[in-house]
Parts: structure tokens; C-alpha cells; sequence
């Protein structure tokens, strides 16, 4: 079987995104991050925050003490925009800078996940991601 077989059939098993839509929410993710940090220069926020605030999303983490489910659906609901975004308007609506400026660095921190390939979990490993196709290939075809 050839790599690009068995890349395919990991795919295709494992519910994760290969090949060109990876690769282009990769790409989404870095524009998102960079569309967050250029949007921060708006809320006149100090640029320390950044450094202070960006991994405070990963805090999610814990949830994985409690189990694969629990951890899984706490780090997900974490590294979605939904709550970022509603920070955001919420910030805008109120007129407050600094629930902006988290929100956009809560936004930002994902959109550097994803560039990176790190992903959302799914619930049987915290290790298996929407994005973890190189992983799960090298394991996959170990075997």
C-alpha cells in the first residue's frame, strides 16, 4: 500500500482532515491569528497582555483529569470561536477595550492552533485531532 493509500484510508477512519483542506485551514488559522493581533491594535490594550493571556485557552486541559469525554468537550469548547467572538461583541457593545483585546487574543491563540495543527479532540485520545493526520499515519502504518 502506498503512503498516499494509506493517508487516505487514515482519513477516511479516524475522522480527520487530510490533504488540501488541511492544508487550508492551516493557512485559515494563521489568517486568523494574524486578523486578531492586527484587530488588538484597535483596543489600545498594552502588548504585554498578549504574552500574559495567550495560553490561558489551553487551561482547558485539565478537563482531561476528569476523563477523555469531559476533557475533550471542555478543550474544544475552548479552541472554537464562539465564545471568543461573543467576547469581542460583547466588549465592542459595551465599549470595553479590554474584553476586546481577550477576546481577540483567545482568537488568536486558536487561530495559531490550527496553523499549527493542533486541533480539536475527539473523545478517545486526547492525542487523536481533527488535524493529527501525520500522527495517526505513523502509527497507523507501524502496524
Amino acid at each position: 500500500m502506498t503512503a498516499e493509500a494509506i493517508h487516505v484510508d487514515v482519513a477516511a477512519n479516524d475522522g480527520i482532515v487530510a490533504g488540501a483542506p488541511r492544508r487550508m485551514l492551516r493557512v485559515e488559522g494563521a489568517l486568523l491569528a494574524a486578523g486578531a493581533f492586527v484587530a488588538y491594535t484597535t483596543t489600545h490594550e498594552a502588548w504585554w497582555l498578549i504574552p500574559l493571556a495567550i495560553l490561558l485557552p489551553d487551561l482547558s486541559a485539565i478537563g482531561f483529569v476528569a476523563g477523555n469525554r469531559i476533557g475533550a468537550d471542555l478543550y474544544n469548547a475552548a479552541h472554537t470561536t464562539p465564545v471568543p467572538a461573543i467576547l469581542v461583541a460583547l466588549g465592542w457593545w459595551q465599549h470595553a477595550p479590554l474584553a476586546i483585546a481577550l477576546g481577540l487574543i483567545w482568537i488568536a491563540h486558536i487561530g495559531i492552533d490550527r496553523t499549527l495543527a493542533y486541533g480539536l479532540k475527539y473523545t478517545d485520545n486526547p492525542q487523536h485531532t481533527h488535524l493529527s493526520a501525520a500522527k495517526l499515519l505513523t502509527r497507523k502504518a507501524s502496524h
